[in-house]
């Protein structure tokens, strides 16, 4: 079995990055781990052309094929998002509009395989969580559109800084636990 684990975030060395490689030593013990970092992929906005409704092709030829691929070898996939305003990072955001040619909201459409587990853990700075919920959202509309199943969610808030994190470990070893 093999384990995704997306840092959503540009920032490699942050708490995003902290939370990733925190997930990927809890799921080594059970499955082949991947780590990501969206930066590590180059790619194009979606122009809204809609071509990929018709062909199932995006016009642009980068980086997004390759991510994909990892999507479609991974059997559990969790993608780790800070808030940049409320919501998943930009450059994840670019991600999910370039995966249209996936969308099972029209034909012809790409496909995954299926029987995919989905995992999302959002992290802010302020105290509330209603933010952590709407990244959380965010994500699992993008899994519901690949038909990944979403298994499992955890928001924690009042994390600026990786170091914050080690107040937080017993939640995050219990989220891993579960999946």
């Amino acid at each position: 079995m093999n384990a995704l684990i997306i840092n959503c975030s540009p920032v490699r060395n942050g708490a995003t990055a902290e939370i990733v490689r925190l997930v990927s030593e809890s799921l080594r013990a059970r499955f082949e781990t991947k780590a990501v970092c969206i930066d590590d992929y180059h790619f194009a906005f979606c122009k809204g052309c809609r071509s990929c409704h018709k062909t199932a092709e995006c016009i642009h030829h980068d980086d997004v094929e390759a991510l994909m691929d990892e999507f479609a070898r991974a059997d559990v996939i969790v993608s780790v998002s800070p808030s940049y305003w409320a919501d998943i990072p930009g450059q994840y955001k670019a991600f999910i509009d370039r995966c249209t040619p996936w969308c099972n909201t029209h034909e012809p459409h790409k496909t995954i395989p299926s029987g995919k587990k989905g995992y999302a853990i959002a992290l802010r700075t302020g105290p509330g969580m209603k933010e952590c919920e709407r990244i959380i959202s965010s994500i699992e509309h993008f899994y519901g559109h690949l038909e990944i199943e979403c298994c499992g969610r955890l928001g924690l808030c009042s994390v600026e800084y990786k170091e914050a994190l080690q107040d937080r470990m017993d939640e995050i070893e219990a989220f891993c636990r579960l999946i």
